[in-house]
């Protein structure tokens, strides 16, 4: 859907921050730029919708370079999300929500409506934040609205430069956890810029870590995480998770109900971390058994969650 192809990004004093650098973003995946201060993933974002021009090379979204967008049709059909929640004081919640919807001319009882709609799939009821300001709100309250504002005309494609770094860790967590089962149900492509591993664990499909411009590694967590290209990248994500004899499927599973489960498609409770990992690539969730009978299930992220928890321990973990 999004396509970069042979990228580069000179500055005037002669910084290059993005070194030739080509890959492509999927249709409805959660796509993590990820590196060090300068490594250049800001900025590869900002391209995207043209707040930084590109010196060499071509973006193309649905094959049709960027180029060829009006900057406006452009910017409006896509989501934007800032580490500096950037609402308009003066401004209420729902006017804050619907510049863009307005913007568009949407009819008023269907901006009202989106915006009712938008605050109950963030947990904020419509009829007591819809008229506050955002200086009543706390800050995960307005990262919320940050959030959904971004949402507002249904854009295809939303991006997220460090959106939650500023905020406290419960706050952060619990909207990680909201932007998982938002995306879970709008299933939007979204490209999310972090320095924090942890976090590019939990969310992402794939990984993109970059340094001093370059890619230096592009894969699923599990692939950055077992299957490190270099030293770099096995020194920014801290250790390495190891698959050892301590790790118990048991421990990791959610209750299951099902009358009529498929047990072909089970995996033993005995199973190492290799061959769940093996399976939950190809699925979202797998079924566990034990003498025969479906005990539970696991499904991809409570597993990614678990090593992202153990990177960020810096070791093993027993479970």
């Amino acid at each position: 859907m999004i396509s970069f192809h042979n990228i580069t990004k000179k500055y005037t004093d002669g910084t290059t921050a993005v070194d030739s650098i080509s890959f492509t973003i999927n249709k409805g995946e959660f796509f993590v730029l990820i590196g060090p201060s300068g490594s250049g993933k800001t900025t590869t974002l900002k391209m995207i919708n043209r707040l930084i021009p590109l010196t060499d090379g071509t973006i193309t979204i649905d094959g049709k370079r960027i180029s060829d967008y009006n900057i406006h049709e452009l910017r409006w059909n896509m989501g934007y999300v800032l580490q500096q929640i950037a609402l308009f004081p003066h401004m209420t919640i729902e006017e804050n929500i619907a510049i863009v919807p307005e913007l568009k001319k949407w009819p008023k009882e269907n901006i009202h409506r989106r915006v009712s709609e938008l605050l109950e799939m963030v947990g904020l009821d419509p009829n007591t934040y819809r008229n506050r300001k955002p200086s009543e709100l706390s800050g995960g309250e307005q990262q919320r609205v940050g959030v959904v504002r971004a949402l507002a005309a249904d854009p295809d494609i939303v991006l997220m430069d460090e959106p939650f770094s500023a905020l406290d860790p419960i706050s952060r967590e619990k909207l990680q956890e909201d932007l998982l089962h938002l995306q879970k149900t709008i299933k939007k492509t979204i490209v999310f810029v972090t320095h924090d591993m942890n976090e590019a664990m939990k969310l992402a499909d794939r990984i993109c870590l970059m340094n001093d411009g370059q890619i230096i590694q592009l894969g699923t967590p599990d692939e950055i995480i077992n299957q490190p290209e270099n030293d770099f990248v096995r020194e920014f994500v801290g250790t390495q998770v190891k698959i050892g004899t301590d790790f118990h499927l048991e421990n990791l599973m959610t209750s299951f109900t099902d009358d009529n489960p498929n047990l072909d498609k089970a995996i033993p409770h005995s199973a190492s971390l290799e061959e769940v990992i093996a399976q939950l690539a190809k699925q979202d969730k797998v079924l566990i058994k034990k003498n025969g009978t479906v005990i539970g299930s696991l499904n991809r992220q409570i597993l990614i969650q678990h090593l992202a928890k153990t990177v960020k321990q810096g070791g093993h973990e027993n479970v």
